[in-house]
């Protein structure tokens, strides 16, 4: 395909802008009680005022990303230490871990079942940290990274709600997260030490779960980085891999370390391939290693897969300048804009079932946040722009 960049700039600028970014500003703020709402349904209606940390934890992520990279607005940038200072407040527990879900006031209703919020809370901290050089901001994504450290030292020994780690296992998706923040904080510090934390996470991603003789990516691994050749061990979730793949390439960007770029390319497209359904379109959620097809959950067509697959084929394609990118690129972007936005509201319906229809089953967490499609846009327009600048 011949894709004019500017045009798409332009879109993917409006949808960001236009669209997205107004949801949240409009509906999901809570200036009285502090930080954002995400019970909220497509047409911005709040349906729990209660917080999932993480979430409030990946927002500032976002307002910060949007301050820093797309315009130096007050008002981004403002969201971005509301949120801060409510999660300051009440989202870590005496031990200094990062709880997982409180009330309207931010009084605790689930400690820390989730390994997963305290590296939002390093990535939060990072980027809004880039953005205003904020002390304590600083300070906290440090004793985070101290405190976690001592965890990921022993897999299988911290919870990750929602998703349990199966006994015996060790997850693709804990290694992925923590390669992707501690590369953030350490390059942002300038730390070796850090950095060096987030190089042994990114190659448990590259030469553990990463099996490239088998053309796969496995979630799960064996503490000994072994194989389980039945289920669980044999899930694959394409938007999951395609995803870690651009984290790895901005890792290994870093380093110059072509040999891994090339690797995590052609990860991408291995698993675009397999996680493709041809006859209804859309990435399925998740599929057997060997290929079959599982259905309910495993086979909807989520929101996310998408957004992190738009970002990784402009990412791929940018470097490598291969065809494939873009024919591939094409059919992702055709399904998720003609799929998942509301265009009367501004955000994208999250979850649908494998024909493309709306489904009101929760899949992961009962929440909508302003993470995966703000931040894939925000991604996708820094690739766009020195394309439409060449073309």
């Amino acid at each position: 395909m011949s894709i004019n960049f500017t045009t798409l700039l332009e879109q993917y600028r409006s949808e960001l802008l236009d669209r997205t970014i107004p949801f949240w500003l409009k509906y999901g703020l809570d200036w009285k009680n502090g930080g954002i709402n995400t019970g909220i349904a497509d047409e911005g209606e709040v349906l729990s005022t209660d917080k999932y940390m993480w979430s409030q934890l990946r927002a500032i992520f976002t307002f910060s990303a949007l301050y820093n990279r797309i315009e130096r607005r007050k008002e981004w940038l403002d969201v971005a230490e509301q949120i801060f200072d409510f999660t300051k407040r009440c989202g870590r527990d005496e031990d200094g871990c990062w709880v997982f879900l409180v009330d309207k006031d931010g009084k605790q209703l689930q400690g820390a079942t989730s390994i997963y919020a305290d590296a939002f809370a390093i990535y939060g901290f990072t980027e809004l940290a880039k953005a205003t050089g904020n002390p304590e901001a600083v300070r906290l994504a440090r004793e985070t990274y101290l405190n976690v450290s001592t965890r990921l030292a022993s897999p299988g020994s911290y919870p990750t709600a929602p998703h349990p780690i199966p006994v015996g296992l060790k997850a693709h998706g804990v290694a992925m997260t923590f390669a992707l923040v501690f590369d953030e904080l350490g390059h942002y510090l300038d730390d070796p030490t850090i950095k060096h934390a987030a190089l042994d996470h990114a190659n448990q991603v590259m030469t553990v779960f990463l099996r490239p003789e088998r053309q796969r990516l496995y979630e799960f691994m064996r503490l000994d980085d072994s194989l389980l050749e039945l289920a669980p061990g044999r899930t694959v979730n394409p938007g999951h891999v395609v995803e870690s793949m651009w984290f790895m390439i901005h890792i290994y960007q870093r380093l110059g370390n072509q040999a891994r770029i090339r690797q995590a390319i052609d990860a991408i497209k291995w698993h675009i391939e397999f996680g493709w359904d041809d006859e209804f379109g859309g990435i399925f959620l998740a599929r057997d290693a060997e290929g079959s097809r599982w259905e309910k959950i495993a086979d909807t067509k989520i929101w996310w897969p998408h957004t992190e697959a738009l970002y990784a084929l402009l990412l791929a394609y940018s470097i490598s300048k291969e065809q494939w990118c873009l024919d591939w690129f094409e059919r992702v972007h055709d399904y998720a804009f003609s799929h998942f936005p509301v265009p009367q509201y501004g955000e994208w319906i999250q979850n649908l079932d494998r024909q493309g229809n709306k489904l009101d089953a929760t899949v992961g967490l009962p929440v909508k946040d302003p993470f995966h499609l703000a931040r894939a846009l925000v991604n996708c327009i820094g690739v766009l722009e020195p394309l439409a600048k060449i073309q």
